[in-house]
């Protein structure tokens, strides 16, 4: 007699799994903290503070999701405040000189893809530390932005042709209340979660993060894919750069100081290793949010913006920390 076997229902996703992600860390952090927003304050829970939460942490979660392939590559870019300013200086000049708005944003983003390609092409031909090449080109981008605005702050008139098109995009709210920031954002998301996870430059990615000699000699073209990851963060930092063009209409030479901590906090924050061959989009995207979260909380109560800073830094710390001690633990087991 014959048995049929019966086949096993799957389910749709497997807890056990899920609670052994990288990202379920954090994942669990930030509800608590969405917990604890909600306990401080009965005003954090209406849907215009968490849309302002979304809007606020657009421009970062986009520079963030460039500087996750950089990471992943076992590298770092510490100019991205930097682009960020010489993009919008650069598009507010143009439209400013009577550019057509969109062809501003085009040279914007140019001089994003232009600060990447600069740092990439030092860090792979030169060998020189990606640290090193960012904390000199943080300087030289910075310059470069005061130079050509002769340090004078760039300022959109409504009387100018095309700019009340172009504030739209930062200004603007879909539906009358989802700010376009945040479409952005998840609009650069949902592309880099695609290349990151789907494409072969991911799984180049982090191949080459994980051992850069290993993955030379299975084929992989390791400068290209360490230059591809910078290209990506100048131009991840260009577009946030033109959106916060569009948003203030104004613009100065130190426009971005900073950013660049908040940047890549988010993405240690969200899982990835400094050391590279690790981290997702999901966990940048995450830590985009905790980050957000966590100021949004601290601001509703009246904390000094200094000390905002403290605990923002003491997060990264204890992130870091964790991340080391699941390292060493996994080598131990």
């Amino acid at each position: 007699m014959s048995t049929t076997a019966v086949p096993t229902r799957t389910a749709p996703f497997d807890l056990r799994r899920l609670l052994h992600l990288r990202e379920a860390g954090v994942f669990a952090a930030l509800v608590l903290l969405f917990v604890l927003g909600a306990i401080v304050s009965p005003s954090f829970l209406q849907s215009s503070n968490l849309l302002s939460v979304g809007q606020q942490v657009a421009q970062i979660g986009i520079m963030a999701i460039g500087a996750t392939f950089v990471i992943v590559n076992g590298e770092i870019d510490l100019s991205v405040g930097s682009t960020y300013a010489l993009a919008a200086i650069s598009t507010g000049m143009a439209i400013t000189a009577g550019v057509p708005w969109v062809l501003a944003i085009l040279i914007g983003l140019g001089v994003g893809v232009l600060a990447g390609l600069v740092n990439g092409l030092a860090v792979v031909l030169l060998g020189v530390p990606s640290f090193i090449v960012t904390l000199g080109s943080l300087s030289v981008f910075r310059g470069v932005t005061l130079l050509i605005s002769n340090g004078a702050p760039i300022s959109l008139s409504a009387d100018t042709p095309g700019v009340a098109d172009f504030t739209l995009l930062g200004q603007g709210k879909l539906f009358g209340a989802i700010p376009m920031q945040l479409i952005f954002f998840a609009i650069v998301a949902a592309i880099g979660i695609l290349v990151l996870s789907r494409s072969r430059l991911g799984f180049n990615t982090y191949a080459v993060g994980g051992n850069p000699e290993a993955a030379r000699l299975v084929g992989i073209n390791v400068r290209a894919v360490k230059l591809s990851a910078f290209v990506i963060s100048g131009l991840t930092a260009a577009i946030s750069g033109v959106l916060g063009l569009s948003f203030l209409s104004y613009v100065q030479g130190v426009t971005g100081t900073g950013l660049e901590l908040t940047v890549i906090s988010a993405v240690i924050i969200g899982g990835a290793a400094l050391f590279g061959g690790s981290g997702t989009m999901w966990g940048t995207i995450i830590g985009v949010f905790f980050i957000g979260l966590l100021q949004n909380i601290l601001n509703i109560k009246g904390i000094s913006s200094f000390w905002q800073t403290v605990v923002t830094g003491l997060v990264i710390v204890v992130a870091v920390a964790a991340d080391t001690w699941q390292r060493r633990r996994k080598t131990r087991a």
